[in-house]
């Protein structure tokens, strides 16, 4: 199973395996795609090591209360499929399904510097280095050189007013001050 030659810009991070699940090596799986068993589509996962990737590969998967459970080829039992809780999962980024003009993944958004052009200034905010989901919409969390961290909705039309992935640049009208 161990395989680290997989180079982590490569990967898309897409969800964690947070603990295992009862004892013929299935564990449970908290997803960060939309919707939840849209990670089950890939069947070649690369889990976090400390010091690289390992790849594995899931044989079975099904939704289980609010979460989804897994099966990964191989572990079959609850002492095995405990090594490979609390890491996060990957899947190879050629892998995406492509997406509409005008929408985007977290993983193109983060590391975009943010420039807000607010009442007739240039400001430079800062970069995103995360997203959040809030529920009503997402959060850019964009952190300055200041270290001082914004939250600003993702609202394209409201307060995104340009998404630049060539230029690698955010333009929003956001308040510097806020």
């Amino acid at each position: 199973m161990a395989d680290s030659g997989s180079h982590s810009e490569d990967l898309v991070t897409v969800g964690r395996i947070t603990a295992v699940y009862g004892v013929r090596g299935w564990v449970k799986v908290h997803s960060y795609t939309e919707p939840m068993d849209n990670i089950l589509q890939f069947e070649q996962w690369w889990l976090r090591k400390p010091h690289g990737w390992e790849k594995v590969e899931v044989d079975r998967g099904k939704r289980h209360g609010k979460g989804l459970i897994v099966h990964i080829k191989g572990v079959d039992d609850r002492d095995l499929a405990g090594q490979f809780c609390q890491r996060d999962i990957a899947v190879g980024r050629n892998l995406m399904p492509p997406l509409e003009e005008g929408e985007y993944y977290w993983h193109q958004l983060e590391g975009l510097r943010v420039v807000s052009r607010f009442n007739g200034g240039d400001y430079d905010l800062g970069t995103v280095v995360r997203l959040m989901e809030t529920g009503a919409n997402d959060v850019l969390v964009v952190r300055g050189q200041d270290k001082r961290e914004r939250l600003i909705p993702y609202l394209p039309g409201d307060y995104i007013s340009d998404i630049d992935l060539a230029s690698g640049v955010i333009t929003v009208d956001w308040d510097p001050e806020f």
